[in-house]
This record gives structure tokens, sequence and C-alpha cells, in this order.
């Protein structure tokens, strides 16, 4: 009898601990939802934190890459910075700390992915696949690909590397672009890669391959940058045309919006176009080399317009 008359008053003690033990169910999933949706919303967790981390390239001349003194600097990287002062204004956070990151081609969309970087200065293509992956901002630049070859090498346009070597930067869309066409036209191309556009410049420069296929603006970058630019050469026609945009997290609508309208303050202002020349058109640090690129009429066009859309 006593078994039977202690079951009922077990009950009231059972219920208490499952609803205990759902509220911190709840409580935890809540923490969770909570943290997801703060990783999703980049103003918010700079806010909270005080920290926003611009992820930049060490050679990618002049969007971002390391100056002189080993430091961040680039078109890319000085909007990006633009982008950081919005950030202190909007957030309330005078005292933001800018963190920069360093990423390569292969790396750089992951650590975009995972929050930790909140925005790419690079020179990074916007494409479609991409876009899956990553949400890309206005797009302020356009390019081809092209080749970086010795002076001497007697290479002037695609058909010239018939059966050559050929290296290509590891994670780039100019990878995809160059097998493709190597297997169209049958080239027999000898396609190698490389951890980062300076490593594959300096394959050129050693006569260790033949040519070095990358976005042509690049390629005037490194050229210019290197220890005798005059025996470099960037030739043949552009392969694809592509566009330039930072990257950042997807389904974070008040941060693209932030971006965006930074980007278009600067090209409606004229101010973009002011930066455009310091770094295209003038002498810029390490070595005060002038790289002469002028706009390309899509960039001009792009002023007016703001397109983010995509490479096809």
């Amino acid at each position: 009898m006593r078994a039977d008359l202690s079951f009922p008053m077990a009950r009231p003690r059972l219920a208490r601990v499952a609803l205990t033990v759902s509220l911190a169910l709840a409580g935890a999933l809540g923490a969770v939802t909570s943290a997801q949706a703060q990783a999703g919303d980049t103003i918010a967790k700079v806010k909270q934190s005080g920290v926003f981390t611009i992820a930049y390239r060490e050679s990618s001349i002049p969007f971002s890459y390391l100056d002189g003194s080993a430091k961040p600097t680039g078109i890319g990287w000085e909007i990006c910075n633009k982008i950081a002062d919005k950030l202190k204004t909007i957030t309330g956070r005078g005292d933001l700390k800018v963190v920069a990151q360093s990423v390569t081609s292969a790396n750089r969309v992951p650590l975009v992915q995972n929050g930790t970087v909140d925005i790419e200065c690079g020179s990074t293509t916007n494409n479609s696949e991409r876009g899956k992956q990553v949400q890309f901002a206005t797009n302020y630049f356009y390019t081809g690909t092209r080749f970086l070859v010795k002076t001497d090498s007697g290479i002037k346009s695609l058909a010239d590397l018939k059966g050559k070597n050929v290296v290509i930067t590891a994670g780039t869309t100019n990878m995809l672009v160059m097998r493709r066409v190597n297997q169209e036209q049958n080239l027999g191309l000898n396609i190698t890669s490389a951890k980062d556009h300076a490593e594959a410049a300096l394959l050129v420069e050693s006569g260790r391959v033949d040519a070095f296929a990358m976005d042509d603006i690049l390629l005037y970058g490194l050229k210019a940058m290197s220890r005798t630019p005059a025996s470099l050469a960037v030739v043949g026609d552009a392969i694809q045309v592509e566009p330039y945009a930072f990257m950042m997290r997807r389904d974070d609508p008040a941060f693209q919006k932030l971006v965006n309208d930074t980007l278009a303050e600067l090209m409606k202002s004229g101010e973009f176009e002011a930066l455009y020349k310091k770094w295209f058109l003038s002498p810029i640090p390490p070595n005060n080399i002038n790289l002469n690129a002028p706009m390309s009429d899509e960039l001009k066009k792009n002023l007016t317009e703001l397109s983010d859309k995509p490479a096809t």
C-alpha cells in the first residue's frame, strides 16, 4: 500500500523535473537561435564586439596588397575602411577596432561564410556560382584573363601558348576559364597552380613556366612591382570580361545596404573617380610605379548603373 500511495505523490515531482528540463532546453535552443541570428547580422555583431574584420590579399595590386611596411593598402582596402567609418556612426562605436585578416584565393569564401571576416576587399570575381555561397556588393571593377610572359619569349597571343606551361593561381575563376579554353581549342597546355599571384609571377620571371594566366589588371600590377618590369609583358586579347566586387555573408540585407550605399555615394559624388585616379593612374606604393590603366567602358557605365550583376 505504501508503494501505491507514494506513486501519485511522485508524479508532481517528475512533472516539475520535466518542466525544468524543457525550459532549460528551450533556453539553450533560444541562445543558439540568437547566436545564429547575430552571426547573420553583421551590424549587430560589430556593435556588440566592437570589432570589424576586413579580409585583404597580400599581392592583389592595386586592390589590396602589402605596402613597404607590410601593411595592407589599395583601393579596395581604402573603400572598406570607409565602410568601417559608416559602421562607427551607425553602431555608435567610436572605439571600433578594424582588424586586418590576410586571405588567399582558396580560403577567402569559407572565411566570409563562417564569420572569420566580415567583408573581403580583394580582387574577387562576382559570379553566379560564388553567389550561392556569399553576397556580392555593387561591382567596382571589370577585367579579363590575359597572360604575363617574359618580354623575349615570343609569346603574343593565346595561340602562341600551344603546348606550353601555364601557371594559374589556385581557387580563381581563371583556372576554370583556361581549362575550358584549353579543351575547346585543343591547345595541349600544361596547367599548374600557384598558391598566390606573387608566386605565379615569380615562376614566370624565373623561367620555370611560360606564362601566368590571370586578370589583366593584376598582371599589370605584378609587372610594375617586379624588380625588372621591362623583362615582363602582358599579352593576348582578354578572355571573358568579369566584374570584381566585395564579398559579404548572405542573408544580411542591412549590412548589404550599408555597403552598397557607401559605394553609391562614392560613385555618384565623383570620389570613386578620384580614388581610381589615385590607384590606377598615379604612382603607388611601395615603389611609386604608375599602372597607367585607364577606366574601362564597363566600369564607367557602372558608376551610374550601380549593378551587382555577376559574370556569366
